[in-house]
């Protein structure tokens, strides 16, 4: 017998995530120059990272030969005065993704089940399967998540409910009433991760005030991170927000270093650079718009959306969707396709610089032409 058939086979069984191709693969793939090409495929922040982080980080290079601070007390301190919890009731992650790893390693075992949406974020059944727990996948409504339906969906074996709020990739939001009542109906033995990746890039009307139900529910966890509005993504921070003893729990089993030097002082002199947060929101709602009425003019319907993306369907059979996607990359312009997500007619594309975006626009509008 091979040694890998003695690994569980519910961890054989795994589809690996796929992140966004690299500017230099595609470089090579297609031979081209590669300040040519524009990656508008993974959500990251086209001005690059905070000017201050930045700074702050290159200055901690000077002192890397020492291990980081392992219960990251400064960044700690900043968040707990920042959002007005207590130190005890944050967990810092390798980037949100890893704390979203943490609550699935605390709460979920084999024969438990996990709840998330159709078109949510592929993490979500990744890390439940990763334990050996059930995923159960509820029906999306309009590409969002179909939150009575979740409600209903959770069982005496139900351990955690992961919502996203943006979800990614269809950048649809869950309305902070309705948010709240599946808090006040859900039962307090299921945990329920609140994902707000993407919660910078709100408009002030459509933000939650999720952080104060925290004192209403001990069942909640919020993450967040600074991959996204923050430009951050490569030093890879995030962190959760949840009751003392359920973070207690997190921490546990954390890795004793999960966050770098480089990403704790990185991420600490992010937040106090709301001069760089304040253009890249504006950056995004600018660049929303630009790619909404590019949409429009060229008749590609899309998902009208709350992140720093957009997905847009490609009409036809599935082939098209290839077709257009492989356009697009010989053109030099890489986005996301959504095959995974249940998606094979969609295609979700960055907000990027101004110019960038219309690069986008005219490759694809070249792409339809050579389908038409």
């Amino acid at each position: 017998m091979n040694l890998c058939d003695f690994a569980p086979e519910y961890i054989r069984a795994i589809q690996p995530y796929q992140p966004g191709k690299p500017i230099s693969e595609l470089a090579r793939e297609m031979r081209l120059d590669e300040n040519s090409i524009i990656k508008l495929a993974s959500n990251e922040n086209p001005l690059g990272t905070s000017p201050l982080a930045l700074e702050a980080m290159i200055h901690e290079l000077h002192d890397i030969s020492r291990y980081p601070d392992g219960s990251g007390y400064e960044l700690k301190q900043a968040l707990s005065k920042l959002y007005d919890v207590g130190s005890e009731q944050i967990v810092l992650g390798n980037g949100s993704n890893d704390v979203l790893d943490l609550a699935a390693r605390v709460f979920l075992k084999p024969g438990a089940t996990a709840i998330y949406s159709q078109h949510a974020f592929a993490v979500y059944p990744l890390v439940t399967q990763s334990i050996g727990a059930k995923g159960i996948s509820v029906p999306a409504r309009d590409y969002g998540h179909d939150l009575p339906a979740m409600l209903d969906a959770v069982t005496p074996e139900t351990r955690m409910v992961f919502i996203a709020s943006p979800n990614n990739p269809t950048g649809t939001l869950s309305d902070s009433d309705d948010l709240l009542r599946f808090m006040e109906r859900v039962s307090r033995d299921v945990l329920v991760v609140l994902d707000e990746a993407y919660y910078e890039y709100l408009p002030t009307a459509n933000k939650s005030d999720s952080i104060s139900w925290l004192k209403q529910f001990p069942n909640l966890v919020i993450t967040r991170t600074f991959s996204k509005i923050y430009g951050l993504a490569g030093v890879r921070v995030g962190f959760g927000l949840a009751h003392p003893e359920v973070a207690n729990l997190m921490n546990r089993v954390r890795q004793p270093f999960n966050v770098s030097s480089i990403g704790l002082i990185g991420a600490l002199a992010a937040l106090d650079d709301l001069e760089f947060v304040q253009r890249s929101y504006a950056l995004n709602r600018a660049g929303m718009l630009q790619l909404s009425e590019g949409f429009r003019k060229l008749g590609v319907e899309y998902i009208p959306s709350y992140g720093n993306f957009i997905s847009f369907e490609v009409k036809g059979d599935a082939g098209n969707t290839t077709k257009i996607n492989q356009s697009l990359l010989k053109q030099g312009v890489i986005v996301r396709p959504l095959g995974i997500y249940e998606m094979p007619h969609h295609l979700r594309v960055t907000i990027g610089l101004e110019h960038e975006n219309q690069k986008f626009l005219q490759a694809l509008k070249n792409a339809l032409g050579e389908i038409a």
